[in-house]
């Protein structure tokens, strides 16, 4: 899934240019890039598809080297998760109706590709013979408050069945969620069979299931761009986790250690990136700091930066545009956004 904005990241990430197609982390590599690696891992390339925004579809091509253009399945507007993962099924079936599938976002980081790997492999092994929907949880190393949690029912079993799910906490709730032991971190990622996740759709959310059925046929032909752009046009906006995670009977979950994050916010970023002697966290080859600690600074690697007296900001430079804010208000980057879309040039968002 790589049709997001990423507007948390602004100005690094804009319309034109989001999140999944940076190099956030200084690594030589994308995020939809090291994404794109990870799961070559697991399937055959060819079997790899990215659903994304059709204004993407060219920059999925020069970043994502031999992929097809068969391999991009192009959404004509955004409608959050269900209806993009149900696109994809119809196109999947069109061609293996008895297909195993794993749903991942383009744009997170996993630095334990190996135990990632593995247990990917278990899942697709209980997803191939069971009816089941199994999401990959993350075993929690905080009482976080920016993510999602899963309670499970602790057995001996890697693979447990899911209680509850709850959608970001306050921190007193978070703090109770991790001593418990049986939550773990909602990461976004799935693996079912094409045969269990389609009767999800018709029992739970006929009516977006409807909507890419009457494409039958279409799929994989001259006449399914036509048909997907009426499509969407009827299309409600509807994510995969409230229209059938939450409601589903039959879901299962592996929570795995395989470091992990969502790269949500520029803050979540700080805490995958070197720090130096008063942990400012610096992207750029000039930046110089003096009296300041704590700080991201993120800057095009040609320019000279000077800093004095700050502590806890988010820096950030990029194609004409400078934000500075504070760590702890980093919330409010969404906002700032769209005041830049009510004020000023589309080229700023």
């Amino acid at each position: 899934m790589a049709g997001g904005i990423g507007s948390r990241f602004w100005p690094m990430s804009r319309t034109q240019h989001p999140k999944q197609f940076l190099d956030i982390l200084g690594t030589g590599e994308t995020l939809i890039q090291q994404t794109y690696n990870r799961l070559k891992r697991i399937c055959p390339e060819e079997n790899i598809y990215i659903v994304t925004n059709e204004i993407y579809k060219d920059l999925t091509k020069s970043q994502l080297a031999g992929i097809t253009d068969e391999q991009i399945i192009c959404e004509p507007k955004m409608r959050n998760t269900a209806p993009c993962i149900a696109y994809a099924n119809y196109k999947i079936a069109a061609k293996n109706p008895n297909a195993n599938i794993v749903v991942a976002p383009s744009d997170h980081l996993i630095l334990k590709e190996d135990e990632f790997v593995r247990v990917i492999e278990l899942a697709l092994n209980h997803t191939s013979s069971t009816d089941c929907l199994l999401t990959l949880g993350i075993t929690p190393s905080r009482p976080d408050t920016g993510y999602g949690y899963i309670q499970f029912i602790e057995d001996d079993t890697e693979i447990k069945r899911v209680k509850t799910f709850t959608e970001k906490p306050d921190s007193e709730l978070a703090k109770n969620f991790i001593e418990s032991g049986d939550f773990c971190w909602n990461s976004g990622m799935f693996i079912w069979s094409l045969k269990s996740i389609q009767r999800a759709f018709e029992t739970l959310l006929p009516d977006v299931n409807d909507v890419f059925k009457n494409g039958l046929g279409k799929y994989n032909t001259t006449e399914e761009h036509n048909f997907i752009q009426t499509a969407y046009a009827t299309c409600k906006n509807i994510s995969i986790d409230y229209g059938i995670m939450e409601s589903s009977k039959n879901v299962f979950v592996i929570s795995a250690d395989i470091g992990w994050s969502d790269l949500g916010t520029w803050g979540s970023i700080y805490t995958h990136l070197p720090l130096d002697k008063n942990n400012n966290a610096l992207v750029g080859k000039n930046v110089m700091m003096y009296d300041s600690s704590n700080n991201i600074v993120n800057v095009p690697q040609d320019k000279l930066v000077v800093l004095q007296g700050l502590d806890d900001y988010i820096i950030v430079e990029s194609d004409s545009i400078l934000l500075v804010c504070k760590k702890e208000d980093e919330q409010k980057i969404k906002q700032f956004v769209a005041d830049v879309k009510k004020t000023q040039d589309e080229k700023f968002y």
